[in-house]
């Protein structure tokens, strides 16, 4: 795994799932209650492979896969854990329905796959991974988008 970054982002690069999942662990375990990531990726990104990895970071034995028929699925671990696929959606009012604000704005970890569907609900200070890549190989860019999230990319860094 390789790491760059610049003064609000981070960039990695793995050359396989397991490197995927491993990269996922690293910042899950920087991770903390309130916080959103935003997973922008094509089909077949690794986006799910990337999510194992951040449960498994935040302390989750869970098996975790994409819910993509539920819309979210929750996880235990040393917080909660809310992982969302959205690719389904029709309209954010279904988010809204699914009263997205106690998962956003709680005391858990709230993980979006597809969040093109949501951008205009989500919180301001939220992390952005951009996946992209071909076969096994990943580039993952992460973007701090406000304080909170800059300190979590400070100490994913260290």
């Amino acid at each position: 795994m390789e790491d760059h970054h610049l003064e609000n982002t981070l960039i990695f690069q793995t050359s396989d799932a397991r490197q995927t999942e491993d990269l996922g662990e690293r910042i899950g375990r920087a991770l903390g209650p309130g916080l959103v990531v935003a997973l922008f990726g094509e089909l077949g990104a690794g986006k799910t492979t990337f999510t194992k990895g951040l449960a498994r970071g935040l302390g989750s034995s869970d098996l975790v896969h994409s819910p993509t028929f539920n819309l979210i699925h929750e996880h235990r671990g040393r917080t909660p854990i809310y992982h969302f696929d959205l690719y389904r959606l029709k309209s954010s009012v279904e988010l809204e329905d699914l009263g997205y604000e106690e998962y956003f704005y709680g005391e858990g970890v709230s993980i979006i796959e597809w969040p093109e569907k949501c951008l205009g609900l989500l919180p301001a200070d939220h992390i952005e991974i951009r996946i992209s890549g071909q076969d096994d190989s990943r580039t993952f860019d992460l973007r701090a988008t406000g304080p909170c999230s800059m300190q979590i990319l400070r100490s994913i860094k260290e």
